[in-house]
C-alpha cells in the first residue's frame, strides 16, 4: 500500500493524477463488487437468483430496476433478505435467511441495487 501511495504522489506531481486516481478507484470498486458477489454466493443467494437472468427468483438486475426510485429500498431489501417474503414477484416464496446478519443483508441489498 505504501508503494502505491508513493506511486500516486509521483503520478500527481507528473500531472497524471486523474488517470491514476481513476485506476485506483476502479480497483477499489471492483474489489468491493467481487467481495459482495462472494458474500451472495456464500449465503446461498445464488441458489435462486442470478445477476442478469431469472432463476427460481428474479434476476438481481430486475430487482434493482424495480426499486431504483425508492429511497428506502436498501433497508426494505435487507429486511426481506433476512425475513423472507411472498407475492412481490408472482407466486414464488422467498424463504427467510436468519443466517444472514443485518450488516450482511444491507451489503447485499446495496450491491444488488448497484446493478441498475
Amino acid at each position: 500500500m505504501i508503494g502505491g501511495l508513493m506511486g500516486m504522489k509521483r503520478a500527481v506531481r507528473a500531472g497524471r493524477g486523474i488517470p491514476a486516481l481513476a485506476g485506483i478507484l476502479c480497483l477499489i470498486l471492483s474489489s468491493a463488487a467481487q467481495a459482495d458477489a462472494a458474500l451472495a454466493q456464500s449465503k446461498g443467494c445464488m441458489t435462486c437468483h442470478h445477476a442478469e437472468r431469472k432463476g427460481i427468483g428474479p434476476a438481481f438486475r430486475d430487482v434493482a430496476a424495480r426499486y431504483a426510485s425508492e429511497p428506502t429500498a436498501s433497508v426494505a431489501l435487507a429486511r426481506k433478505t433476512r425475513e423472507g417474503g411472498k407475492g412481490a414477484w408472482g407466486d414464488g416464496i422467498m424463504p427467510p435467511n436468519p443466517h444472514v446478519t443485518e450488516a450482511e443483508s444491507l451489503r447485499l441489498a446495496n450491491w444488488i441495487l448497484g446493478m441498475r
